[in-house]
């Protein structure tokens, strides 16, 4: 299993890491046990979407990067498409939840949920 990153290939902010670790405790799961796996699967109105999803579970390609208590997992496959990548956290008016601010995006759609490159 890669061990976890010294230069990640995502960055999680501050805000994002505080966010995941209340939704996991208010969700019932541990943080000592669980990951927030970040991934890229094809689909979407601009060709790929972003996936978020918490898991007791690591792969052995997984790349972890951790903040603040907050292990993330990024398969390999994901991990080209998402490298510069910074993962926030909004609670603005325009909505809450997580935010990816993506270099590699060529184009986005208009719920900013899916992107091209």
């Amino acid at each position: 299993m890669n061990e976890p990153s010294t230069a990640p290939s995502i960055q999680i902010t501050e805000a994002a890491a505080k966010a995941a670790l209340e939704t996991m405790k208010s969700d019932g799961l541990p943080p000592e046990t669980t990951y927030l796996r970040v991934g890229v699967k094809a689909g979407g109105c601009s060709g790929y979407s972003y996936q978020l999803q918490f898991t007791p579970d690591r792969r052995d390609d997984d790349t972890v990067i951790e903040r603040d208590g907050v292990r993330l997992l990024v398969d390999a496959k994901s991990e080209s498409f998402l490298k510069g990548t910074e993962l926030d956290w909004s609670g603005g008016l325009n909505g809450k939840g997580f935010v990816f601010t993506n270099p590699n995006a060529t184009g986005t759609c208009g719920c900013g949920e899916s992107f091209s490159v």
